[in-house]
C-alpha cells in the first residue's frame, strides 16, 4: 500500500512543508529511515536524526522550525505522537480489511454472519454461532456451538472460543488465547482421588476488550466470568473462573488471578502478579510487578512485596532489609562490648 504526503496530510489534518507527491509505503523509526518509508519526531532527544533521515517523510509538531536543509517531507500537526498512533491505527485498518471466506474451512448449516465477514483457512464455526458485522476471523481459528460476538471483532490465527462465549463490538483476541475453557474445579474423596465439578458457566467480554497472545479465560462453574468494557489483557496471563475485572482495567503479562476474585474499575497490575481467589480489589488500584495479593484490598491503594504491603511501607522496609549485614555487625559488636563490660565487672 503506498500513501502520498497530501493523502496523509489529509487523514492528520495536516500541513506539508516539501513535496506533496512523495509516496511512502512502509513505516520505520527515525534513526532507521529509508527512502519510501514514513516516521515521526515526537521526542526531542532524536531532534538530530531528523536531518540525517532517510525517511520521505517525516511528521512533526507544528512548533518545528528546522536548523538545518532537510532532505524529508514533513507534516505538521499539533501532535505528532498522537498524529502517528492515529495512522497506525489507519494502516492496520486498512490492513486487516479482508474479505471472504478462505477455504478448507466449517460453517455449520445455523450459523450467522453479518456484512465485511472473513474467515480464515481451517476455521469452525459451531452450531447456532452469531457473528456481527465487519468480524474479521484469521486461520486456524475454533469458535464453538452458542458463541455470540459483535461488530468489528478481531480473532488472530490460533485462537479458541468454546461454548456460550459472548463477546462485545471491537474487541481484539489475540493469537492462542483461549476463552471459555473449564474453571480448575475438582473436589477430593475419602481416597485422595479428585472428582471434576462440572463447570457450566460462561465467559463474557464486554465491549473494547483486548485480550492478549496465550491468554486463557476460564468459563465459570455457575454464573458468567466477566471482563467489563474497555479490560486490555497482556499476553499470558491466567483468569480463573467466575472472576470479575471492572471497567478499563489493564493487566501487564504472566499475572495470575485465582477464581471468584472481583477486580475495580481504572486498575493497573504489574507483570507476574499473583492473586488469590475469592477476595475484592477496589477501584483505581496499582499493583506493582512480582506481587502477591492474599486479602481484600481498599480503592485507591498502591501495593508492592509478596505478600504485598503498601507501596511506601514496602520502600522503607526494603531499606531496612538491605542493612541487615550491617545492622547485625553492629548488633554483634554492642553484644560483646556490653558482655567485656560485665565480665570486668
Amino acid at each position: 500500500m503506498k500513501f502520498t504526503a497530501t493523502q496523509i496530510a489529509g487523514i492528520l489534518e495536516g500541513e506539508i512543508e516539501g513535496n506533496p507527491q512523495i509516496a511512502v509505503h512502509k513505516l520505520s523509526k527515525i534513526e532507521e529511515g529509508e527512502k519510501g518509508s514514513l516516521t515521526f519526531l515526537a521526542n526531542p532527544k532524536y531532534t538530530a536524526y531528523i536531518y540525517s533521515t532517510k525517511a520521505s517523510i517525516t511528521i512533526v509538531n507544528k512548533d518545528f522550525v528546522p536548523e538545518q536543509t532537510l532532505s524529508t517531507t514533513l507534516i505538521k500537526v499539533e501532535d505528532a505522537y498522537k498524529s502517528f498512533s492515529k495512522l497506525l491505527a489507519y494502516y492496520n485498518q486498512v490492513k486487516n480489511n479482508k474479505i471472504g471466506i478462505e477455504n478448507p474451512s466449517y460453517i455449520s448449516g445455523s450459523a450467522h454472519y453479518g456484512e465485511g465477514f472473513y474467515l480464515g483457512a481451517f476455521s469452525y464455526l459451531g452450531e447456532n454461532v452469531k457473528i456481527g458485522d465487519n468480524v474479521k476471523i484469521y486461520p486456524n481459528v475454533f469458535i464453538g456451538d452458542n458463541v455470540n460476538i459483535g461488530n468489528d471483532v478481531i480473532v488472530f490465527a490460533g485462537a479458541k472460543i468454546y461454548s456460550e462465549t459472548v463477546i462485545g463490538n471491537n474487541c481484539v483476541i489475540h493469537g492462542g488465547a483461549i476463552i471459555g475453557a473449564d474453571g480448575f474445579g475438582f473436589t477430593p474423596n475419602a481416597n485422595g482421588e479428585y472428582s471434576k465439578v462440572p463447570q457450566t458457566g460462561n465467559v463474557i467480554l464486554e465491549d473494547n476488550v483486548d485480550v492478549g497472545a496465550g491468554t486463557t479465560i476460564d468459563r465459570a462453574t455457575l454464573g458468567s466470568t466477566i471482563l467489563r468494557r474497555g479490560v486490555k489483557l497482556d499476553n499470558q496471563i491466567q483468569i480463573a473462573h467466575n472472576v470479575e475485572i471492572g471497567e478499563h482495567t489493564a493487566i501487564a503479562a504472566q499475572t495470575g488471578i485465582a477464581g471468584s476474585t472481583k477486580i475495580g474499575k481504572n486498575c493497573l497490575i504489574g507483570g507476574q502478579v499473583g492473586i488469590v481467589g475469592h477476595i475484592t480489589i477496589g477501584d483505581r488500584v496499582r499493583i506493582q510487578a512480582q506481587s502477591g495479593i492474599g486479602r481484600n484490598i481498599k480503592s485507591d491503594e498502591v501495593l508492592q512485596g509478596s505478600p504485598a504491603l503498601n507501596y511506601g511501607d514496602f520502600n522503607k522496609s526494603y531499606v531496612h532489609f538491605k542493612n541487615l549485614p550491617k545492622l547485625v555487625n553492629q548488633i554483634s559488636t554492642i553484644q560483646k562490648k556490653v558482655e567485656g563490660e560485665q565480665n570486668e565487672q
